[in-house]
């Protein structure tokens, strides 16, 4: 569980960041899982755009994203939803959190 100050810390982190990939119609599937996994491997910290069209809201489809890869979900903004997942690399740059 974050505290506020490091997901306050992990927002300023993510407003730079672009997009990894896209939630649309065909809702969360096991390719995609596979794919921001990895990438949260390498990187630790992701934005996932949901598009207008995907089911149900986007704050839901963070949670349940955040949920099925084992990460937090720092925040939903619109349709941009960031997770953070401390990655188990050896020689990654973790993000220092405090």
């Amino acid at each position: 569980m974050l505290t506020s100050k490091q997901r306050s810390k992990l927002k300023s982190l993510a407003a730079n960041l672009t997009p990894v990939g896209d939630v649309g119609k065909d809702g969360i599937g096991e390719n995609m899982l596979k794919s921001f996994s990895d990438c949260l491997e390498a990187r630790e910290l992701i934005k996932i755009n949901i598009q207008e069209n995907a089911d149900g809201a986007p704050l839901e489809i963070g949670q349940e994203l955040a949920a099925r890869l084992n990460a937090e979900c720092v925040i939903v903004i619109g349709r941009k939803a960031v997770l953070y997942r401390r990655s188990s690399k050896k020689g990654v740059n973790h993000i220092d959190l405090g």
